[in-house]
């Protein structure tokens, strides 16, 4: 446990870590103030402190993954013309369903305040889904110049379709019975781009 008034290096990725553990392991239920800061090895009232409570803890965590994943996805037009584009491409796509655990983000959206503050931040810049589509819609043009996209391929739709369907499993990856999100974001992916 951190002594009171020391500063913790990493608090934020300490914090997130330690919520996405208790996820993994005990399901969204278990996602208490106490929880965390327990797992994290911090003083109790430090996830208040620095977040205001859970459910803007449970934003911040959401906005963060998404951000991580915006940030890869935004390398992408650089790797025009390197390993192939269905490799490329389904990187991206397994980065953003293993980004968050969807217990996670389930308890984003029932959250009223979660939800709305990731909606605020969203609407005021935060990079999301559609910085992730704007940059599949860039690397798309770089490989259609470099012959390696069909011309006439409608390269935003394709990123459209590929990030909306992400999302969508994303957000109902975590049911009982579902089919594995990888294996369906590989087939869209070949699907998408066939060659």
């Amino acid at each position: 446990m951190s002594p009171r008034g020391v500063a913790i290096p990493d608090l934020r990725e300490r914090l997130f870590g330690a919520a996405e553990r208790i996820v993994a392991r005990e399901g969204a239920a278990a996602l208490t103030s106490r929880a965390i800061t327990s797992e994290a090895g911090c003083a109790k009232g430090i996830l208040h402190t620095h977040f205001g409570g859970v459910d803007a803890f449970v934003a911040e965590l959401v906005l963060d993954r998404f951000a991580r994943t915006a940030a890869h996805a935004r390398e992408l037009p650089a790797r025009a013309g390197r390993d192939t584009v269905r490799a490329n491409l389904t990187g991206i796509a397994i980065g953003l369903l293993d980004s968050l655990d969807p217990r996670v983000v389930g308890l984003a959206l029932t959250s009223n305040a979660a939800s709305e503050k990731i909606r605020e931040a969203l609407a005021e810049g935060a990079p999301g889904f559609c910085a992730i589509e704007g940059a599949l819609t860039a690397y798309l043009d770089a490989e259609q110049r470099l012959g390696r996209v069909a011309d006439g391929t409608d390269t935003g739709t394709t990123a459209l379709a590929l990030v909306g369907t992400v999302h969508h499993l994303l957000m109902t990856g975590g049911w009982a019975g579902a089919p594995d999100p990888r294996e369906q974001a590989e087939r869209l992916v070949a699907l998408l781009v066939p060659r």
